[in-house]
């Protein structure tokens, strides 16, 4: 939850064939979109913390109490479960790395839903942003005269948008709840929109509630002639001033309220009307789909949405978590599961369907259920209902642990989470005295869980600047970068509270049950559904090893567009149409599968690696430092490789050459030769850590 409160050619495969001219737009009822060979519409939504694998044995899983979009993906296209998450696992970062095909390292966001940065006033302290915000915002620091983008590219500018090619190719692209492309907060994205001096101010100033109904969460990304977006209906500059290839006469329609006036009045699919925007943590799959399956049919064929956990109650449902099999989860996911089949149904009425429609469905990552065991045993949920008495994450002051059981009292700050970034209070140096007492001793803390009864050490791994740069979580903006991130045990929430523990520093919190952030299989393991033209029909496939880096390639691919800048994810070839057998598809699925074990944030290579610099980070003494400095020293080798490597696979697999039919064989057996020594480099230096 917001938790801080495809290509039918292998020529387009490659990239080698341009993307489509503008096409010319009549009424904002019939649009000129046309995307690829068969395309006419692009469905995105991502759901938040919902599963395909079963939490509990006897529990059908999330998406088995969904059968309509389960069976609509398995008997019409292919669902991958064997699909990953970036990295810190948590719904801004795994929605932008997904719209936009871009870890964290270029796009600003790899820590989420919130992050701290330092100030810019030489106290060496930190202030704290969220990391939800509009594409365009700046990062809310007060002490820097100029601040940079909150989507902070790998140049310093703001990363690319990513409805910019669906624009351009004359279809509308509408948002619904979806991270940062649409307006966040009532205050400085209303301002950066509509003017600091606008009624839409005055508004959110007077009335904030109607605000974020009014203006919140929805938006329309017109097309240059598109009458949607016209001055009439309220439109507005759609600016984006660091947008490669420029983009200029692109208006946008922000809020419920002015994309109501411009496509109508908007109901959820159960026929409820919605006045307005309900909020981030009010999109049930009723809500979501109500305002995709209105836009799509309205003018509006390109829809990136977000659906909220059915974890934990909304609507009618208690404002808490669940845990799974009981009684709310499972009528809320019968809920969900009706909104899904109005959903299509619909969508068929007017013709959109698997024959011109991409539908392209997700989550963004797995969850840590932190629960005991269920009542009664054997329960289900669907025949039985189960309940629990011990439920919820064990939170734990890491501030009171350290300086209990270390002595250890250096000043520092840390944004809250299973996988809590720290901020040593001054921005010392990676190999500092400071910053190397307080590493040790974060990494060496215990606490009795209160679950098992067993006293452990509370962290798994910990990683610091070398490390956190492979794994791609150091941005451009160096003052938001941390010192070091611990990922804990997923049963653990930890926070900076009191430098003692005169209050018990570990205890159960029942507000959260469902935990996600840090490194663990039932975590950055989740799933990837695609339908539509140009994807083929597998059913669930367990082989296929991808992240959310590589939605985005793969959704151009299939459309015939080409971004304006080199994707850090790949065309999953294997579920497309046109995907051969021989020499030049096994280079391409082994291209591919290099590329993912190299570079994805929970790929081989970063595992291992982060246990090197896990050993490493909890040798060692003031005094002698010796192993952890070559430590570092080898991972930045190791990182600097692969960032090579890397870039010369992506060059291949994006369109490195002009000759349609050709892969060059020999260079591609080179890269996938180098790509393995690599790796099995790391692991024997892991295996040895």
């Amino acid at each position: 939850m917001r938790r801080f409160v495809l290509l039918t050619t292998l020529a387009l495969l490659l990239g080698l064939l341009p993307a489509p001219a503008l096409a010319a737009e009549g009424s904002h009822r019939s649009t000129g979109c046309r995307l690829g060979d068969d395309v006419q519409h692009v469905i995105d939504v991502q759901f938040d913390n919902t599963h395909f694998t079963r939490d509990r044995p006897n529990v059908p899983s999330d998406l088995e109490q969904m059968p309509h979009l389960l069976n609509f993906l398995e008997n019409q296209g292919t669902l991958l479960a064997n699909h990953h998450t970036p990295l810190i696992a948590h719904t801004a970062t795994d929605i932008l790395t997904s719209l936009s095909g871009l870890y964290g390292d270029r796009m600003g966001i790899p820590i989420s839903n919130s992050f701290r940065f330092y100030k810019s006033d030489g106290s060496g302290n930190t202030l704290s942003s969220a990391s939800f915000g509009y594409w365009t915002d700046p990062l809310s620091d007060p002490t820097r005269a100029a601040a940079p983008p909150l989507m902070a590219g790998a140049d310093g500018k703001i990363a690319p948008a990513p409805w910019a090619p669906f624009t351009r190719a004359g279809c509308n692209v509408g948002a619904v709840s979806t991270a940062n492309i649409a307006l966040e907060n009532i205050g400085s994205d209303i301002t950066t929109v509509f003017g600091k001096n606008s009624p839409e101010a005055a508004e959110a100033q007077a009335n904030p509630d109607q605000a974020v109904a009014d203006f919140e969460g929805i938006a329309v990304h017109c097309t240059r002639s598109s009458a949607l977006c016209a001055d009439a209906n309220n439109g507005r500059p759609d600016l984006l001033p660091d947008e490669p290839g420029g983009y200029r006469g692109f208006q946008a329609l922000f809020g419920h309220k002015n994309v109501v006036n411009g496509i109508g009045a908007i109901s959820a699919m159960d026929g409820t009307p919605l006045p307005g925007f309900p909020g981030f943590d009010e999109m049930p799959a009723k809500n979501t789909l109500g305002y995709v399956a209105a836009m799509q049919e309205r003018g509006v064929p390109v829809t990136f949405a977000y659906i909220s956990d059915a974890h934990a109650g909304h609507g009618t449902f208690p404002d808490r978590p669940f845990g799974p099999g009981e009684a709310d989860y499972v009528a809320q996911l019968k809920q969900y599961d009706a909104a899904f089949a109005a959903f299509f149904s619909d969508l068929q009425n007017h013709g959109i369907n698997r024959e011109n429609t991409l539908f392209v469905f997700t989550a963004d990552e797995g969850d840590h259920l932190i629960a005991g065991p269920a009542s009664p045993a054997g329960c289900d949920g669907v025949h039985v209902a189960c309940t629990y008495s011990k439920i919820g994450e064990v939170s734990a002051n890491l501030s009171g642990l350290i300086a209990t059981e270390t002595g250890v009292t250096t000043p520092f700050t840390v944004h809250s989470d299973s996988a809590p970034t720290v901020y040593v209070a001054g921005q010392p140096a990676p190999n500092a005295a400071a910053a190397r007492d307080l590493e040790r001793a974060a990494g060496s803390i215990t606490a009795v869980n209160p679950y098992s009864g067993n006293k452990e050490t509370v962290d798994n791994t910990i990683a610091d600047a070398a490390e956190m740069k492979l794994l791609h979580m150091l941005t451009s903006d160096a003052q938001r970068n941390p010192t070091f991130t611990m990922f804990a045990k997923p049963d653990y929430f930890l926070f900076a509270g009191v430098p003692n523990c005169s209050s018990p520093c570990v205890s159960i919190s029942p507000n959260f049950n469902w935990i996600h952030g840090d490194i663990a299989p039932e975590i950055n393991t989740t799933w990837l559904g695609m339908v539509g033209p140009g994807v083929r029909h597998l059913g669930v496939d367990r082989r296929v090893w991808s992240d959310h880096a590589d939605i985005r390639p793969t959704i151009l691919a299939l459309t015939g567009l080409r971004d304006d800048y080199t994707h850090q994810g790949r065309v999953i070839s294997e579920v497309m149409t046109g995907h051969e057998d021989g020499r030049r598809g096994q280079d391409l699925v082994e291209l591919g599968a290099a590329l993912k074990q190299i570079d994805a944030p929970v790929g081989q290579l970063s595992l291992d690696s982060l246990r090197v610099a896990t050993r490493a980070a909890l040798s060692g003494t003031d005094a002698d430092d010796g192993t952890h400095v070559a430590a570092d020293t080898k991972i930045a080798g190791w990182a600097a490789r692969r960032d090579a490597l890397a870039g010369q696979i992506l060059a291949l697999l994006q369109g490195g050459r002009t000759d349609e039919d050709e892969v060059d064989h020999q260079r591609a057996r080179e890269l996938i030769r180098q790509a393995r020594a690599l790796l099995a480099e790391v692991h024997t230096a892991a295996a040895a850590a």
